[in-house]
């Protein structure tokens, strides 16, 4: 926005994938992180047997997807927990729009409405779903993709919708 060094930048393009402001992630290595045994650290629940929700705590699964425009968006398929410190990590979602399309989300960016079974997403609207980062491999995450991931979430609540970007008086 100015020539002066250290002046914010303006994102080109989508805001939301252009890698800066809130919206920026590291270039990591495009490899799983690895737990103390060797073994991816963050998986789905299907993949790992040993892994289980507790009764005391409301399971995820089937729950719907919400935007922050209240348009129904997807449905919670699977929970992927972290092995080292047993918490999840991420939902797997299936969006309605793109038939098969799953994508994560991390549970930082959930707001879940055990009642109405229901989670809640307020860093996207409903048709930016559809840009979140992929992964290559349906039962593996990547440092890399985990930025990625995070970022796109992150730059959604500043740059999801202009008025966002507004100073608050």
């Amino acid at each position: 926005v100015a020539p002066h060094p250290g002046a914010p930048l303006v994102p080109t393009g989508d805001p939301m994938r252009d890698g800066v402001g809130p919206a920026s992630y590291a270039e990591r290595a495009d490899t799983p992180d690895l737990a103390i045994d060797g073994r991816p650290r963050v998986v789905p629940m299907r993949t790992d047997a040993s892994m289980s929700i507790s009764r005391k705590d409301s399971d995820p699964r089937g729950m719907t997807v919400l935007a922050t425009d209240n348009t129904p968006v997807a449905t919670v398929v699977d929970a992927w927990v972290d092995r080292s410190e047993p918490q999840i990590f991420y939902l797997e979602i299936a969006l309605d729009s793109e038939v098969g399309e799953r994508v994560l989300l991390p549970m930082a960016f959930a707001e879940i409405d055990k009642r109405a079974r229901r989670i809640r997403v307020k860093a996207l609207y409903a048709h930016q779903f559809r840009h979140v980062p992929k992964l290559r491999a349906a039962d593996q995450v990547t440092l890399l993709e985990e930025d990625r991931i995070t970022a796109y979430y992150a730059g959604g609540l500043f740059y999801a919708d202009a008025r966002r970007q507004e100073p608050l008086l």
